[in-house]
């Protein structure tokens, strides 16, 4: 993929500050979702200390890749059912903090362990015909998300609007318009003009309806501004959010935690750290194929998995999620094609700003789910796709090749997990494998079973045949020349 801005590109200060943007909003209404869900079911959560959470960890991800890996780290969805655990086991806000430590842990001694054994290993056996459709069902897997967003406004199946659709449809035509038709200024920034197209056209349909009283217009809750500005104090405009570990210390004795609770803890965290060392992979391979550059090598997987494991850490030290690799910024990288690590700091930095200030996130508050949906089909479809380019050399008419790829993509739409024990407070399990590390594991027994191929020992030579087909034809040429 031609990229407009690489890695190590500044495009200025006033773009810089324009592209960090776009992936704030990008990754905004999922990175706060978390925390509104675990506030939910038990604890109740700030969501302006855990977009500084995020914007923290992203610096700290940055420090570790040392500048070569471009991505934002935002709210784990994986960790949701750990966290909710914690929190309806009256674990409190320690139970979180500590909980994450143990996951973070987990990846801090995997990057230490491929620090000494080195990161071969991850060509060896993950091969293009297992992590391609890895890439595809994260990507497929996180679209019921984006639709139910555009069914039903965040709200419950009764909600279903098909004015609801249309905003997120016109969100996504815009953004399609934009990154296709637009100037070159624009295609930079389709994101921001498609979801303030959307969201301008909900104001209008959301104003309309106050003046005609239709409820089924009223699109845009304005809750969020009520509650900042419904009486006017210097908190409407500037505050502290309530970091996790403030409220640690506040509650301190509320919820004690013992031996036996801590041991819990890191049964139900620690896993974790294991089943996300998959989508930790196939996140860094998918964003290698758009960057041209295999990031499992340079900056290295040691590096990236320090990263992200300390970013966790401070993101939950801070607002309580544990940080990952989002999606929506890789697919924000792949459509605009800037990959500029300068772009994604100051997203960060501006994270860490904006937390504390209270009109910004009550702005963000109101963007209608329909919208950020819409705007989800394109990020969302981008990671599925280029799991599917990602198996362009691999030959589905050997059914050696047929089957893995078929096991991995019917297990993981179809959302097959691995469940061990029962949560005796939740109903639910104790601990859960998800779809995409299942399906990972299913394939990789596949693959084991039907034995090598050519297009393994490729794999294995060439260390990462992705970026090579995203080289132009006199590029691989002369790579196949110099072979």
């Amino acid at each position: 993929m031609k990229l407009i801005y690489g890695i190590s590109d500044n495009p200025g200060f006033k773009k810089t500050l324009i592209f960090a943007f776009q992936q704030m909003i990008s990754i905004m209404a999922a990175t706060l979702l978390v925390p509104m869900i675990i506030t939910g079911v038990g604890l109740t959560m700030d969501l302006s200390a855990a977009l500084l959470g995020a914007g923290l960890g992203t610096l700290v991800y940055i420090f570790c890749t040392k500048r070569k890996s471009p991505v934002f780290l935002g709210s784990s969805f994986t960790f949701l059912g750990a966290m909710s655990a914690a929190a309806t086991q009256n674990y409190g806000y320690w139970g979180l903090i500590i909980g994450v430590a143990f996951a973070g842990l987990v990846y801090i001694v995997l990057a230490i362990i491929t620090k000494f054994i080195g990161s071969g290993w991850v060509n060896k056996l993950l091969p293009a015909v297992v992590i391609g459709p890895v890439v595809t069902i994260i990507g497929l897997g996180l679209s019921p998300t984006a639709t139910d967003w555009i069914m039903h406004n965040g709200g419950t199946a009764e909600s279903y609007s098909l004015l609801s659709i249309v905003c997120g449809l016109i969100t996504f035509f815009t953004i399609v318009l934009t990154s296709t038709k637009g100037n070159k200024t624009f295609k930079l920034i389709p994101f921001i003009v498609g979801i303030g197209a959307g969201y301008v056209f909900t104001l209008i349909l959301t104003a309309i309806g106050y003046i005609a009283k239709v409820d089924s217009l009223k699109i845009v809750n304005f809750q969020p501004f009520i509650d900042a500005f419904g009486t006017i104090t210097f908190s409407s405009f500037l505050r502290i959010p309530d970091f996790t570990f403030l409220m640690a210390i506040k509650t301190q004795g509320q919820y004690p935690l013992d031996a036996a609770a801590i041991g819990n803890l890191a049964l139900l965290f620690a896993p974790i750290g294991v089943v996300e060392l998959a989508q930790h992979i196939a996140d860094h391979k998918n964003l290698s194929t758009i960057v041209e550059k295999d990031l499992i090598k340079d900056p290295g997987l040691t590096r990236t998995l320090l990263g992200d494991g300390l970013g966790s850490i401070v993101g939950a030290f801070f607002g309580g999620c544990a940080n990952t690799t989002y999606g929506e910024s890789i697919g924000c990288v792949a459509i605009t094609k800037n990959a500029s690590v300068i772009s994604i700091m100051t997203a960060g930095i501006g994270c860490i700003v904006l937390a504390f200030f209270t009109p910004f996130v009550a702005v963000i508050n109101t963007i209608p789910k329909c919208v950020m949906g819409g705007a989800c089909i394109a990020m969302y479809g981008f990671i599925a796709v280029s799991g599917l380019q990602m198996l362009k050399k691999v030959d589905l008419g050997d059914n050696r090749n047929l089957f893995v790829v078929a096991s991995i993509l019917v297990c993981g739409i179809g959302g097959l997990a691995f469940n061990f024990g029962k949560n005796e407070i939740t109903g639910g399990a104790a601990f859960s494998i998800t779809a995409v590390a299942a399906a990972l594991i299913v394939g990789l027994i596949t693959n084991a079973i039907v034995g090598k191929r050519p297009e393994t020992e490729e794999d294995e030579e060439s260390g990462m045949v992705i970026v090579e087909e995203y080289q132009s034809d006199e590029q691989t040429t002369a790579t196949q020349e110099n072979n």
